[in-house]
């Protein structure tokens, strides 16, 4: 049987077998679920959220006033005279007496001022919207073009200024001849009711409000702006509706998750394995289902919305990212509790690695390492180009492709029906890619193959240190990021040494620190050349890329990072290794330290 044939088999099995047995079991419940998630979503877009309903406590003298705040169901209003409400002001967050605000000097007295603030702007815009002659009101027409940053982040290291100092002395004076602008049109570009109709829409609170630029056609009015609505371009309307895509595509693949689980747990696997099917053809033809499932969703998604076909380009890695650690963690876990736990865990790094850095689509470069960012930069009419699609994906290709070669060597009886524990099925899952007769090449090509993972992991902690200010966030970034290096390039040894005791000599202890050494070096330069050049214009990326710049010294650093976890595992054992992985992160901090402050150190 051809392998397009044993594929196609396997892929219609595949799905007839989980419409049936998994069908009985998991999907009325999954069906279940989604339409309690519709209900819900269209009971909170009609009738609103009112988790902070009457959550600060107002007191007014004036019923004029109250008619200001009553809107806002925030707030629980309380009329009372003057000196009553001076009296017992400590039960008050905020106090109004004859038109002057008092609020309570707590977080929540501060966070009510700020509350009402909104809702004097909202007013305010009210008034005017009602005013007879409306441009009157709004006599101003302001233009707003945002402008990505593009400050360069290496000129503080070579002594360079970034920006010139203020002279508050003198008034500013242009550096350059000053062009005439031409005075804009006198003509407004929409009708005074076509403007009132958009301030009245504007003005509503209707959480659906939010969201009908991105889901509606667009009309004259699009982009018009009160003053008391102008705020920076961050892209949460369009996060929202990336949610609706992800979500369902994260809940697909739990079922490809569980069909290899129950493969396993029901031993159903074995009369497969015995077939003279190649792995790799199961695996392929098991997932295919699931794939052409998510990018229908996707597809139907986008045809719902009206959004543009391409944001499906970005989706399609993060689709095989979802599948390929589906694969590994339905292959490792021993128990639906272990496997609920593991992929709870994923879900968590997967979410805030895809979603963190989008907030930042609008404002600086490195929300570039989400392809979520692209979505939404389509979304919002923007656009991506080949380059960045590559830098976004290449990482999430990358990895899906590593995970699934993992998978598909692994995927024989001894590996898929083991009860050891999860942390030494994943160390199995590792030393079954080393060949036993050329383990320094293979330890070469896995240190390699780890680069990928090293540089998402990287990613994510550059994610989640990259707004505690400097020098903090640059120490936590270098120490983070050594710990991670030095743990990719050591578990190869030490998965080789929980099997294979007797390898680990120092012999073979110095040739593989050098294989490993060189695998690294070899799939750094490779993948971050290729893909993060954009990254590395930072000071954030000179931090994780730091030791690239010259070749031997990366090179001594790798080699003698493996040496002094690998001797550590020589001389005291396994349970030797995680004081030996500290003392070469360690050793590596100290490095990228003593790089960063320029020999200071």
């Amino acid at each position: 049987m051809s392998l397009a044939s044993s594929i196609r088999t396997i892929a219609v099995w595949e799905m007839n077998r989980s419409m049936t047995t998994m069908g009985r079991n998991v999907l009325p419940l999954a069906a279940g679920l989604l339409i309690l998630l519709v209900l819900v979503t269209a009971f909170a877009a009609q009738s609103g959220v009112h988790m902070q309903d009457g959550i600060y406590r107002i007191g007014i003298d004036d019923s004029d006033v109250a008619r200001v705040v009553a809107p806002d169901s925030r707030f629980t209003i309380y009329l009372d005279n003057g000196p009553a409400l001076l009296e017992n002001r400590a039960a008050y967050d905020v106090i109004i007496l004859q038109g002057e605000v008092y609020a309570a000097d707590t977080d929540k007295g501060r966070a009510a001022l700020k509350a009402l603030e909104r809702d004097y702007a909202a007013y305010v815009s009210y008034v005017a919207a009602g005013e007879p002659d409306l441009f009157a009101g709004y006599p101003l027409w302001i233009d707003q073009e945002y402008v990505k940053s593009e400050i360069d982040f290496l000129a503080t290291q070579s002594g360079q200024q970034v920006g010139a100092p203020a002279d508050a002395r003198e008034p500013p004076a242009p550096s350059s001849p000053v062009e005439a602008a031409t005075p804009p049109s006198s003509a407004t570009p929409v009708s005074e009711d076509e403007l009132r109709e958009h301030l009245r829409e504007a003005g509503s609170d209707h959480p659906l409000n939010r969201y009908t630029g991105i889901l509606s056609a667009g009309s004259a009015t699009d982009g018009l702006r009160t003053p008391a609505e102008l705020s920076p371009p961050l892209p949460y309307d369009a996060l929202i509706l990336v949610f609706v895509f992800i979500f369902p595509l994260y809940f697909t693949s739990q079922f490809f998750m569980m069909s290899v689980m129950n493969e396993r747990v029901g031993r159903a696997g074995e009369a497969l394995l015995s077939t003279p099917i190649r792995p790799s053809a199961i695996i392929i033809g098991k997932a295919l289902p699931y794939l052409g499932i998510m990018l229908l969703i996707s597809a139907a998604i986008t045809l719902f919305v009206g959004a543009p076909l391409t944001i499906l380009l970005p989706l399609i890695p993060v689709i095989l990212f979802f599948l390929a650690n589906a694969l590994i963690i339905g292959m490792a876990a021993r128990s639906f509790k272990e496997l609920s736990f593991v992929s709870i865990f994923f879900s968590t790094l997967a979410t805030s690695y895809l979603f963190f850095p989008t907030v930042f689509a609008n404002t600086h470069v490195i929300s570039i390492i989400s392809p979520l960012t692209l979505v939404v930069l389509d979304i919002q009419g923007e656009g991506f180009t080949a380059m960045e699609y590559i830098y976004s994906t290449a990482l999430f290709f990358a990895t899906s492709a590593i995970l699934f070669y993992v998978g598909t060597i692994n995927f024989r009886e001894e590996r898929l029906f083991s009860e050891k524990p999860l942390t030494s099925r994943f160390a199995d899952f590792i030393s079954g890619g080393i060949a036993r007769d050329h383990p320094h090449i293979s330890l070469f090509l896995l240190a390699a193959f780890t680069i990928p993972f090293v540089f998402m992991a990287q990613m994510m902690t550059l994610v989640l240190f990259f707004n505690i200010p400097m020098p903090l966030s640059l120490v936590l970034l270098t120490v983070s990021a050594a710990f991670i290096e030095e743990f990719a390039k050591s578990i190869g040894i030490y998965a080789v040494a929980r099997e294979r005791p007797g390898f680990l000599t120092p012999k073979n202890l110095i040739l593989g620190a050098i294989a490993i050494g060189l695998g690294f070096l070899a799939g750094e330069k490779l993948l971050l050349f290729a893909t993060l050049a954009q990254i590395t214009e930072s000071i954030f990326g000179s931090v994780l890329f730091l030791s690239l710049q010259v070749l031997w010294m990366p090179l001594l650093l790798h080699i003698a990072g493996v040496l002094i976890t690998g001797g550590f595992l020589l001389f005291w054992g396994r349970r030797a290794y995680v004081p030996g992985l500290v003392a070469a992160s360690v050793v590596h901090s100290l490095y990228n330290l003593y790089f960063l402050t320029g020999g200071l150190l």
